[in-house]
């Protein structure tokens, strides 16, 4: 029943993906403005963590880069359905320039292994086909709570024909990680995603203290792996894009998982922060809060109009 929704899902996205780009730029700048207008879920977040990541802009500043955030994520979200329907080959066309993939080429051939800690920063997918177009490429996710939601990811990224493995965020996953690290193979995480309360320690994200993995600093410990920070950033507002890779910052191995993260999140801000408009602020990264009350969840007051 899932897979068979799955298929229909992909069918749907296919037929969008399919549009000209200007009729879906103009398509996601719509649904921005019915975002804002309605005041929905997706702009009630974003005001919320700009408030908290943002305390320094003035009220106007804040405002408008909330309605660029709303106008991106929603372009993303549209271009994303391009880019798992259409061939790989015309997708990575679209990569107008690499920043730094030396950095990569000389980890893989050391042998060593590689992280690649991608962060919710641009397009996170057409970063994945890049990359499995270089080289075999394991990718951890969080499987989504609905049954087809998963059936439909892992189809969308199996049927575009790359070489991504899909591991799911667990146990035996992260295991899997480990022995592929041993073997030189190569893996990819979504660094910025909040875990579950135990499975992370806090450190600073935008002058915030956030709940954040330590999967990165392990892996990265017991495996002798350098991690490398990757993105697909948007150039303009066609579909051209630059690819960077840098390697990351120093501390983000250490075996002290309060030295890793403060490293990881380090990293991650400053991708964030060279076009605040192009992070997910969708994502409330900061529910989970170091007192563990619930009355401090700072979008505790949002919940009742979701």
């Amino acid at each position: 029943m899932a897979d068979a929704a799955a298929r229909l899902l992909l069918l749907l996205a296919a037929i969008v993906g399919r549009l000209p780009w200007p009729l879906l730029r103009a398509l996601g700048d719509g649904i921005a403005w019915l975002w804002l207008r309605l005041d929905a879920r997706e702009s009630r977040v974003v005001r919320r963590n700009l408030e908290l990541a943002y305390p320094e802009l003035l009220p106007q500043q804040r405002a408008d880069l909330h309605r660029a955030v709303l106008r991106t994520t929603a372009r993303q979200t549209l271009e994303t359905l391009r880019f798992w329907t259409r061939p790989h080959a015309d997708n990575l066309a679209r990569i107008r320039t690499c920043h730094g993939t030396e950095h990569l080429d000389a980890a893989i051939a050391a042998g060593k292994g590689v992280i690649v800690a991608a962060p919710h920063h641009g397009n996170w997918e057409l970063l994945n086909q890049w990359l499995a177009a270089r080289t075999p490429l394991a990718i951890l996710y969080r499987p989504p709570e609905s049954a087809i939601g998963e059936a439909f990811l892992r189809r969308v990224r199996r049927d575009a024909g790359a070489r991504v493995t899909q591991v799911r965020a667990e146990g035996p996953g992260i295991r899997q990680l480990f022995k592929r690290l041993r073997d030189g193979g190569v893996v990819g995480i979504l660094p910025d995603q909040q875990p579950k309360a135990g499975d992370g320690a806090f450190a600073p994200f935008f002058g915030v203290p956030a709940l954040t993995m330590t999967l990165v600093g392990r892996l990265a410990s017991r495996s002798g792996a350098p991690v490398l920070f990757a993105w697909c950033e948007r150039t303009g507002p066609g579909l051209e894009f630059a690819l960077h890779v840098e390697p990351a910052p120093e501390g983000i191995g250490d075996p002290d998982p309060g030295v890793s993260v403060a490293a990881l999140n380090a990293g991650v801000e400053r991708i964030a922060r060279r076009d605040p408009a192009q992070y997910q602020w969708t994502y409330k990264r900061y529910t989970i809060r170091p007192s563990r009350r619930g009355e401090d969840n700072p979008y505790r007051d949002l919940e009742h109009r979701q």
